[in-house]
C-alpha cells in the first residue's frame, strides 16, 4: 500500500533486528480515528536502532548499532515513503547509538556508546555520506563501576544556533559542547552532571533559552538556561522521573518538549511510564504532574506526531502505543491503539 492518505501521519520505526529481518518500518497513524498499521518494511541492516531524517524529508539517516558501527543514508522516495540505500560509512567505533542531521542538511553527527567517541560526516549531492570529517574519542570514567567504567557517547545534536554539537556522555557524567567548524568538532565547555546521573538524550525548548537533560542511571531530568552565543548551560534544577513510592530497578530512557513549550515528557524503564511535567514559563523549571504507564515493557523512545499524539516504542513487549494529549494540560489517555512491531528502539515522524 502506497501512503497517500493525506487524513495520515507516516513515520519510521528503528529496531533491533538482524539484517534478515524486517528493520525499518514505515508506518501510518490515521489523525481522524488514530488508527496504527505498517505500510512497509524492509531488512538489510544490523539493528538499524536510531533514524534521522533530513530537514527537506529527502533522506533518512540510521545507525547499524553493532561492534563495528555504520551510518547508512536512503534517500525517500515522496509518494510511496520507500526507501533507497544511496551508501553506508563505518563510524570506527563501537555501537553508534544516535544519528542527527545539522539543520542546514550540510553534516551528519553520530555518536558511538561502547567506544565513546562521535564523528561527523559532509553530506555530498542527493545527500550521500563523504568520508568522515571528524572523530573525537572521549576518555575517563564516573563513579558507577557497571555502566560508567568508560566514557559512552550517548547522543550528539545540533544546538539551535547550529554553532554547536551538543553530546551526552553517560559514562563521564557530562553534557560537552563542541564547536562547529567547517566539519571539524572543537572542544568549547564541558558541564558536570551530579556524579553517577549518566546523561543520555538532551531536549532544546521551542524558545532556545532552556535545556532538559534526561539522565539514565540517576532517574532524574536537569534542566538548564542555555546561552545560544556562548555555547553555556547553567543548571537550574534536577528533578526524579520517577513516582513517589516507586520500588524496584529501572533507567530513564527518553525525553520530548511539546511543539507548544508548555509541557515535558520523559520515560521511565521499570516503572514502564511517561511522566508529564509542567514547564514554568517564566523559570524554566518543571513540575510533575502526573504518571501514565506505557502499557507495554521498557519504553525506550518515544515520540510527538500530528494530531496531539504521543507514541511510544515499548522494546521488550515488542509495541507502538498511542496515547492523546489533551491540549490543556498536556495528561495523556491512550487512544485505544497498538501496533505490534517487534523490538522498537527509536519513532521518527516525516514531517
Amino acid at each position: 500500500m502506497e501512503p497517500t492518505a493525506t487524513n495520515e501521519a507516516f513515520f519510521y520505526t528503528g529496531t533491533y533486528a538482524s539484517a534478515d529481518q524486517p528493520g525499518i518500518f514505515l508506518c501510518a497513524l490515521n489523525k481522524d480515528t488514530g488508527e496504527l498499521r505498517i505500510v512497509s518494511h524492509m531488512d538489510g541492516v544490523d539493528n538499524p536502532s536510531y533514524l534521522a531524517l533530513s530537514a527537506d524529508g529527502g533522506c533518512l539517516y540510521a545507525v547499524s548499532e553493532t561492534e563495528e558501527g555504520e551510518v547508512l543514508v536512503y534517500r525517500r522516495d515522496a509518494a510511496t515513503g520507500e526507501l533507497h540505500l544511496m551508501n553506508r560509512k563505518l563510524t570506527k567505533g563501537a555501537s553508534p547509538c544516535y544519528v542527527s542531521v545539522s539543520e542546514d542538511g550540510k553534516w551528519v553527527l553520530t555518536s558511538n556508546y561502547s567506544s565513546g567517541s562521535v564523528n561527523v560526516f559532509p553530506v555530498g549531492d542527493q545527500g550521500t555520506l563523504e568520508e568522515m570529517s571528524a572523530l573525537i574519542e572521549h576518555t575517563g570514567r564516573g563513579q558507577n563501576d557497571d555502566r560508567q567504567e568508560g566514557p559512552h557517547a550517548h547522543s550528539i545534536q545540533p544546538d539551535p544556533s547550529g554553532q554547536y554539537a551538543v553530546v551526552c556522555d553517560l559514562g563521564l557524567d557530562q553534557i560537552i559542547v563542541y564547536r562547529q567548524e567547517e566539519g571539524r568538532l572543537v572542544t568549547h565547555r564541558e558541564t558536570n552532571q551530579p556524579p553517577g546521573s549518566g546523561p543520555r538524550h538532551l531536549v532544546f525548548h521551542p524558545n532556545s533559552q532552556w535545556a532538559y537533560v534526561i539522565n539514565e542511571l540517576s532517574n532524574t531530568v536537569t534542566a538548564f538556561m542555555y546561552d545560544q552565543r556562548r555555547g553555556e548551560f547553567t543548571t537550574l534544577q534536577h528533578i526524579t522521573t520517577l513516582p513517589e513510592g516507586h520500588s524496584g530497578e529501572g533507567t530513564a530512557a527518553d525525553i520530548r518538549v511539546s511543539p507548544c513549550g508548555r509541557f515535558l515528557y520523559a520515560s521511565n524503564r521499570g516503572d514502564d511510564s511517561i511522566v508529564l511535567y509542567h514547564i514554568d514559563q517564566e523559570s524554566g523549571e518543571l513540575e510533575a504532574i502526573e504518571w501514565t504507564s506505557t502499557i507495554g515493557q521498557t519504553p525506550r523512545n518515544f515520540n510527538l506526531l500530528p494530531g496531539g499524539i504521543l507514541l511510544v516504542a515499548n522494546q521488550d513487549s515488542n509495541n507502538l502505543v498511542a496515547f492523546q494529549i489533551n491540549g490543556e494540560d498536556g495528561r495523556l489517555t491512550h487512544n485505544g491503539f497498538k501496533l505490534e512491531i517487534p523490538r522498537p528502539v527509536c519513532i521518527a515522524p516525516v514531517v
